[in-house]
Formats: C-alpha cells, structure tokens, sequence
C-alpha cells in the first residue's frame, strides 16, 4: 500500500482517505440496521458504531494489502 496519494498535488496519507471510507460505509450500515428495526437491539450504540468502523478500516486496510 502506498503511503501517501496525489490528489491535485496535495499528498494525503492512505489511512486518513481509509478512515474516511469507512466512515461512509459505518454510517451506511448504521442508518440500514436503524431501519430494518435492528437498532434497537444493539446495546450501547456508540460502542457498535466503534466497533463496526475498526472492522470496516481493517478490512479496508486488508484488501489494499492484497491488491498493492
């Protein structure tokens, strides 16, 4: 994986447009539990929501490993 990435001559670290992916795709999986009604099953939400995102980067993280 790269470490850093051009993006109009401003170089960003990988990991932070990682962190921001995943945080797209966290929100996403948030809003689609909330509205199948499977929210609120979930205990302490903003633990969820920690944990769901650190599964999200690592698997990010993970494909680049093998593509790159």
């Amino acid at each position: 994986m790269p470490a850093e990435i051009d993006i109009f001559g401003v170089y960003l670290p990988t990991f932070l447009l990682l962190a921001l992916v995943a945080m797209a795709v966290t929100r996403l999986i948030s809003r689609g539990l909330t509205r199948a009604g499977l929210g609120r099953l979930i205990w302490h939400r903003a633990l969820f929501d920690l944990a769901v995102f650190i599964l999200v980067t690592g698997a990010g993280y993970f494909l680049l490993e093998r593509i790159t």
